[in-house]
Parts: C-alpha cells; sequence; structure tokens
C-alpha cells in the first residue's frame, strides 16, 4: 500500500465507487500481516516509500513465496535478495511469477500499478565485473522503485581512460552509485569529477590484505571528496534504496 494508492482508495470512497467495508476489507491487514513464520510489514512502503525487501538468505523457499505471495497481494512490488540459484528455483517453482536475476542474485516481480518515475537519472558505477553482482543488485532496486538507470561498467582506477570515455553519462546522472573492490578508490574519483550526490559501495573482492572488503570500507571512508556518502559492503541493495529516494525527492 503506497501514498499514491491509499490516497485513491480514499477517494473512491468519497465518491461513491467503493463501499467503506470494501476499503475496510482492503486496508485490514495494515499495519502488517502475521503469516506465523513472519509479520509482513504492509504499511512500510507509506512510511518509506517502498515495500518490504526479502532478505533470502537463511529462509526457506517455502517462507521466500509465502512473504512474496502475501505482498503481492496488496499489490507491492516483490525484491528478494541474496538468492542462490538453486533457492531461486525453488522459490519460482511455488511462485513462478517471480523473475529471476542470476547475476544480481535477485528475484523480483513488478507492482501491479506502476511506481512513481523518478526526477532524474540514477547513474551505477562498477569498478571491476567481478563487482557486477553488487552493481546489478542496485541497478534492480533503484529500477523498481520507478528510477530510470544508466550503467558504467568496468571501470576502475588501473584504467580511467575507460571511465573519462562515459563521461556524457556522468554529466547527465543526477545522483551516482559506485561499486568497488581492492582498493576502492573509484568513488573517490567519481566524486571528485561532479557536484551531485555519491554513494559508494565497497565490495568483497580482493586478495588477502583486502579482508573481505574492509579496506575498501576504509578508504571510502576516508575519501577527501566530499559529497560521498558509503554503504556496508556488498550492501547493493541498500545503495540503490538509497538512491532511489534521492531521485524521487520533492
Amino acid at each position: 500500500m503506497t501514498s499514491d494508492a491509499l490516497k485513491k482508495l480514499l477517494e473512491e470512497v468519497a465518491a461513491g465507487h467503493t463501499a467503506p467495508d470494501q476499503a475496510l476489507r482492503r486496508l485490514k491487514s495494515l499495519p502488517y500481516e502475521d503469516l506465523g513464520f513472519a509479520r509482513v510489514d504492509h504499511h512500510r512502503a507509506l512510511r518509506q516509500g517502498f515495500p518490504e525487501v526479502i532478505f533470502g538468505q537463511g529462509k526457506t523457499p517455502e517462507q521466500i513465496a509465502g512473504i512474496a505471495r502475501a505482498l503481492f497481494a496488496q499489490g507491492a512490488a516483490v525484491l528478494v535478495t541474496r538468492v542462490d540459484q538453486d533457492k531461486a528455483q525453488a522459490v519460482r517453482e511455488l511462485f513462478p511469477e517471480l523473475a529471476h536475476n542470476l547475476q544480481a542474485r535477485c528475484l523480483s516481480l513488478p507492482a501491479r500499478e506502476g511506481p512513481r518515475p523518478g526526477k532524474g537519472l540514477v547513474a551505477v558505477v562498477a569498478a571491476g565485473t567481478s563487482d557486477l553482482p553488487v552493481a546489478e543488485e542496485a541497478v534492480l532496486t533503484a529500477r523498481l522503485m520507478g528510477s530510470a538507470v544508466e550503467t558504467v561498467f568496468d571501470v576502475g582506477v588501473s584504467g580511467l581512460h575507460r571511465l573519462l570515455a562515459s563521461r556524457a553519462v556522468l554529466e547527465r546522472a543526477t545522483c551516482f552509485v559506485v561499486v568497488a573492490g581492492m582498493e576502492g578508490a573509484l568513488p573517490s574519483v567519481v566524486a571528485g569529477m561532479v557536484d551531485r550526490p555519491v554513494i559508494a559501495v565497497p565490495t568483497s573482492v580482493g586478495y588477502g590484505t583486502a579482508f573481505g572488503g574492509l579496506a575498501a570500507l576504509l578508504g571510502m571512508l576516508n575519501s577527501c571528496a566530499p559529497g560521498l556518502s558509503v554503504v556496508n559492503i556488498d550492501n547493493g541493495f541498500g545503495a540503490g534504496y538509497l538512491a532511489g529516494l534521492i531521485d524521487h525527492m520533492d
């Protein structure tokens, strides 16, 4: 239940097109629906601008499908993150409408009514091909929120001419998600070239001294480039969500 959907429902009741008891049935699962193993937060889109997202890791296929069905029954978009190929296949046997993005490790289903379009362009920039699972998670999230997204991939600092070749995208974008592992330098480079928000995402890509993404995280937190914020290691969803919120700000 989004704010736009709730407003439309109230207008239908006021105009006499929808009976109050019918509207009550549609609202009775707010603020949450108890499935026994999960309490599905149908109120979240009203509070935070996007429905509850299902973190697939640690959940069974039956639990994921049950939560996804409850969300979609309310007309909400469905996004399931962190599902491997075997679990994704098992979930889709229970809920075939879900689309599987193998690289992003996500399942998704758009809302019945399309989201409110964003106001600008989100650019998702990735340093290397190994960073693409995290970058694609950000892309999918922002697009489900209604943002237009362009990608600039494999433009790490060992060959900055590749980034400069995509300068046109950098100039058009109104918000950036920049994903990098190893030493995590790329977000600082991008933030030093633009006057718009940059969301940095460290990945767990790198050799031993990368410490599973800790080196990239610390490098991004210590950036001297202004206008740069940092999310947690491998949190493509969090970065895409924040970019979507920025893109929809009035």
